[in-house]
């Protein structure tokens, strides 16, 4: 059985989308319709720009959005999934691929979120850090052993798993946890505090905007975030993409899930490799690719 997963914030790459631009007249298409739906030249970014200038939220996740969504359009008969999952900006995407959402839809709300967590992160200072090396339960006890807000966020891997919150309190975590045996306990390069209670003006904003969109049954189950369970319900679906904002990214019981379903291979839609990487982590011989035309 095939899971198809999308990436999320981090994956992009200047150059990023221009040879499935220049290879088929359906994604130029899209492309070019994406530049009128945000206002901007989202295409000249992606393709002619540097990384700096793709590291700006309102960019860097409708690009890719778009990178991900377009691909999977393109590969026609080809994509073919059983399931499919996100890693949080790539629920979206994985919404779209599997037809629970139209494209316009899914890029619209996509914007959307990236300028609700813009203004987010200009209302309180938050940050995330990674831990490496501890078991979960030992993370989450010292973040909610830690003065001010501080949680975990995304569970990525079994051994990696990112907080996220006020500055201090996840530096005062970060110290504990380093005290507490983790290999590394490293602040990211990040603008805000994802994932935590720090984005719920975030969430309110974009609650109204996926409450009017319409949502149909998907071909497939979606692993969402929230749940890390197979979701095929529209009023589910919009639930939890609801609460994703301020609720943590459950990635690795996410690919436990889909394993124990019955999913043999992950194929990674999008930008990068990095979904694939914590796949093997999860089962070194779990076969996983990258989708191509």
């Amino acid at each position: 059985m095939k899971a198809y997963v999308f990436p999320g914030q981090g994956a992009q790459f200047s150059g990023m989308g221009k040879e499935l631009y220049d290879s088929s007249e359906d994604a130029k298409r899209m492309f070019d319709r994406a530049n009128e739906i945000l206002g901007f030249g989202i295409t000249n970014i992606m393709f002619n720009r540097s990384d700096e200038d793709l590291k700006q939220t309102k960019v860097t996740q409708p690009a890719i959005f778009l990178h991900s969504v377009i691909l999977a359009r393109c590969l026609g008969d080809n994509f073919g999934p059983n399931m499919v999952a996100g890693h949080s900006l790539g629920e979206f995407s994985a919404l779209v691929a599997a037809k629970a959402l139209d494209f316009e839809s899914g890029l619209k709300l996509v914007s959307q979120r990236a300028n609700a967590m813009q203004k987010a992160t200009e209302i309180t200072k938050g940050t995330m850090a990674a831990i490496l090396g501890l078991d979960d339960d030992i993370v989450e006890e010292v973040c909610a052993n830690t003065d001010g807000v501080v949680v975990a966020a995304n569970y990525n891997c079994p051994g990696q798993l990112v907080i996220s919150g006020e500055l201090g309190a996840v530096q005062k975590a970060c110290d504990t946890l380093t005290e507490k045996g983790a290999r590394r306990a490293m602040i990211l390069p990040v603008g805000g505090a994802f994932h935590s209670p720090l984005m719920e003006p975030a969430r309110a904003d974009l609650a109204s905007a996926i409450e009017s969109t319409e949502f149909k049954s998907p071909i497939c189950p979606i692993y969402q975030n929230v749940s890390a369970s197979a979701v095929t319900a529209p009023e589910e679906i919009m639930k939890n993409l609801i609460s994703q904002l301020t609720a943590p990214v459950r990635w690795t019981q996410s690919m436990h899930a889909m394993i124990d379903d019955g999913a043999t291979e992950a194929i990674e839609v999008g930008p990068g490799k990095v979904l694939q990487g914590l796949f093997k982590k999860v089962d070194r011989k779990f076969e996983t690719s990258s989708a191509a035309l």
